[in-house]
């Protein structure tokens, strides 16, 4: 271990020892509070993937927007299934999905990274059937305190020696254009079409398949399917690794220790630890989500859910690969060329398409070079 690394992997290490306690007071929290298992899960992931490894601060204006979106989508989701009470569930969540998909071309710049925020927890309320008014008020209420517990675990334990604020991003000062233009140019996207007509099939598919979860189906679909080839493999590649670190705390706790606020700190503080000895913390946020929901959102059905949630992710991610490939796709790596080609791109613009052209040239084994 060098000298150079090992300052990173001790505050990766501090960091995990963050998440782990802090997922561990939100639950003892919730219970305290009277909030069911399953809705105190959404509170103590939240509380685990609020805690930035680098200990830099979201801004403030995020913590309300957050809930603002979370609960306005979530209250969407419920009065649609209650509107449709009667209609086929495939039905009212190809509705539920395809409002979120129009929903998320309304977001300005600075709200686009939470985009996804809209597309999933606009579904929650139709994949349970005891979702109620007062079910979606305490996973809010968890989510606030996830939201409070961990920004304040982390600020508590901050290295003194590291800077209080995050370095604002140059997407958060770019302009945005006028909205009437942005919802021109989503609506005449093929890829905004593709999109919205996967996540709206995405279930159906799902069941026609076989999968035992198929709500992991559209998961796939509207976290991993990107308007390039190359970007949806790059986050194939992700997702499937985070999913697969994910779920191997919750196996060895679930089977030493059982369910409690102990062993939450172990599976959560355990897979950030995971990760930062393996030396993928890119991976962190999908583990952690994969460890929060496969342990503390499912508890005792542990055993029988992690394999078949692995298997289904694995199908969403072959949908939308599919998507990807066969329905009008684009190649990074042909732009990135093209680009090189031409002779006049801006550095900016190469940097830009350079990850997703690099993914799409190691799967098809040619070389980023022109001719290559």
């Amino acid at each position: 271990m060098s000298g150079a690394r090992l300052p990173g992997q001790m505050r990766g290490l501090r960091a995990a020892l963050v998440i782990g306690l802090a997922a561990a007071l939100t639950a003892a929290i919730a219970a305290g509070l009277g909030l069911a298992n399953g809705d105190a899960a959404y509170g103590v992931i939240v509380a685990a993937l609020v805690v930035r490894p680098d200990f830099s601060r979201w801004p403030l204006p995020i913590y309300p927007v957050l809930v603002v979106m979370v609960g306005l989508t979530m209250a969407i989701g419920l009065l649609f299934g209650e509107a449709f009470a009667g209609a086929p569930e495939v039905f009212v969540f190809a509705l539920v999905a395809a409002t979120m998909q129009f929903l998320m071309l309304l977001l300005p710049g600075a709200l686009r990274p939470l985009a996804n925020v809209l597309a999933i927890t606009g579904v929650l309320p139709l994949l349970s059937t005891t979702s109620s008014w007062t079910s979606v008020g305490s996973q809010l209420t968890a989510i606030v305190l996830g939201l409070a517990v961990g920004s304040v675990t982390q600020i508590a334990l901050t290295p003194a020696n590291l800077p209080p604020e995050a370095t604002p991003t140059p997407q958060s000062k770019a302009v945005d254009p006028p909205l009437v233009q942005r919802l021109r140019s989503g609506l005449s996207s093929a890829f905004f079409w593709r999109k919205l007509v996967f996540a709206a099939l995405a279930l159906p598919i799902g069941e026609g398949l076989g999968a035992v979860d198929p709500k992991y189906l559209y998961f796939g679909v509207v976290l991993l399917l990107n308007d390039s080839l190359g970007a949806t493999l790059a986050r194939v590649r992700d997702r499937m690794v985070g999913v697969t670190a994910g779920i191997l705390m919750p196996l060895v706790v679930f089977n030493s220790i059982g369910l409690n606020e102990v062993s939450t700190a172990l599976v959560l503080g355990g897979t950030a630890s995971l990760m930062v000895a393996i030396n993928r913390q890119q991976y962190l946020r999908t583990a952690l989500i994969s460890s929060g929901v496969a342990f503390v959102g499912y508890g005792p059905l542990v055993a029988w859910y992690i394999p078949h949630r692995w298997i289904d992710y694995l199908m969403g991610c072959g949908l939308a690969l599919a998507a990807g490939l066969l329905f009008r796709p684009t190649s990074a790596l042909s732009q990135y060329r093209a680009l090189l080609l031409t002779g006049e791109a801006s550095a900016g613009a190469l940097n830009q398409l350079y990850p997703a052209a690099l993914e799409e040239a190691r799967w098809l084994g040619k070389s980023l070079e022109p001719g290559g």
